[in-house]
């Protein structure tokens, strides 16, 4: 039992993520894990966060979605999680996978503004209407519930629509596009890494400038969620175009290539910083596509793909399945990816700004509970 446990938090830990450009959602931690009512369990569980986050690809029809976790401090310590669990989240937090805050308050709604994200909560909010009238709009609000097919996210205002995109805030615009800094030496959010004389300096983990989360705003003056201090402004962040796989009609990763990052899209790229496809593709489809089989870079606001493979790829124009329109590439050649353009590595297996495709067309999303013990779901009410 506790080694399925642990394999289910391994599998969860893949779908979380502070980073602005992936983050699909916002979630409080410390309401997720007491939704007893799912299982009749303990009285708080981090695998109830799994049970979420499944929700969260069958409402988008989407593999591998990630999602922003905002922590209290005080859930680090709870006793009702077992030790195992305040390890886990423990790491989560140092290793930058979920944000840690002393108290929650309005830190979801804050970072769902500034992202344009839909908040995973059961909680209306009405005490923050005043301040934050958009969580009275339909789709910004989802809240998990049990049914036949197991649990499912539906809107807490509204009657089921389909919520349009939201962008993001003016706000988060303007603190997304600068890079920041935190005085305290461990913040790994807004640190550097530059405390080399700390005897733990190895092993922590800094977000990238390109990655950093949206600051706190605290009477106007942007803050570290975490600890408090305001955060100094240390110049422009680098440029970020968001991508995703598309394979057999199914939007399996996104991924971001920013100035200061190429990103090598293949079978199984060296080094495992690329984005590996093996898992998804066809024997066919893997006997053809390289290791590492194209790169996308970014430079001076333009994205360039570069074909590194034995047998080739293409560029699909505007995105037309013409094949007379296909643009072939070979081995070494490069080419501006436009605004509407698909790489193609294989037939079916495509490569576009993550705008293009609104809906992963797949009902059942891979889970992240497939190794968990069996589970008695109850319905709740809305």
């Amino acid at each position: 039992m506790r080694f399925e446990v642990s394999k289910v938090l391994d599998a969860i830990e893949t779908r979380l993520t502070t980073d602005p450009a992936l983050a699909r959602a916002v979630v409080d931690l410390a309401e997720v894990v007491r939704y007893a009512d799912l299982d009749g369990g303990r009285p708080a569980s981090l695998v109830r966060l799994g049970l979420l986050v499944d929700a969260l690809g069958r409402y988008m029809s989407e593999e591998n979605v990630p999602v922003f976790a905002v922590v209290p401090r005080a859930l680090l310590s709870d006793t009702d999680l077992t030790s195992n669990e305040r390890m886990v989240v423990r790491r989560w937090a140092d290793d930058g996978k979920v944000e840690v805050v002393p108290s929650v308050e309005d830190r979801p709604l804050e970072v769902a503004e500034m992202l344009g994200l839909p908040v995973l909560t059961r909680d209306r909010e009405d005490h923050f209407r005043g301040n934050r009238p958009w969580v009275t709009e339909p789709g910004r609000l989802l809240a998990l519930v049990s049914g036949q097919g197991g649990p499912a996210l539906v809107a807490r205002v509204g009657r089921g629509e389909v919520a349009p995109p939201v962008s993001r805030s003016p706000l988060g615009d303007r603190l997304l596009a600068r890079v920041w800094r935190c005085p305290s030496t461990s913040c790994n959010a807004y640190g550097d890494g530059g405390d080399a004389d700390s005897p733990f300096a190895d092993m922590r983990t800094y977000t990238s400038p390109v990655s950093q989360p949206p600051p706190a705003l605290r009477s106007g003056v942007p803050t570290c969620p975490r600890h408090g201090d305001r955060l100094r402004d240390v110049g422009p962040r680098p440029a970020t175009e968001v991508f995703s796989v598309r394979v057999d009609g199914v939007i399996r990763q996104r991924f971001v290539v920013s100035e200061d990052r190429a990103v090598v899209i293949g079978r199984a790229p060296e080094g495992g910083s690329g984005v590996m496809l093996g898992q998804w593709l066809t024997d066919e489809a893997r006997k053809w596509i390289s290791r590492g089989h194209v790169q996308l870079s970014l430079r001076n606001g333009e994205i360039t793909v570069t074909d590194i493979s034995m047998n080739g790829s293409g560029v699909r124009p505007n995105g037309s399945m013409d094949d007379d329109m296909r643009i072939t590439l070979r081995r070494d050649e490069s080419r501006p990816v436009n605004i509407d353009d698909i790489v193609e590595l294989y037939a079916n297996v495509l490569v576009g700004r993550s705008r293009l495709w609104s809906s992963g067309g797949l009902v059942q999303p891979e889970s992240v509970m497939g190794e968990a013990p069996t589970m008695a779901f109850r319905p709740v009410g809305r």
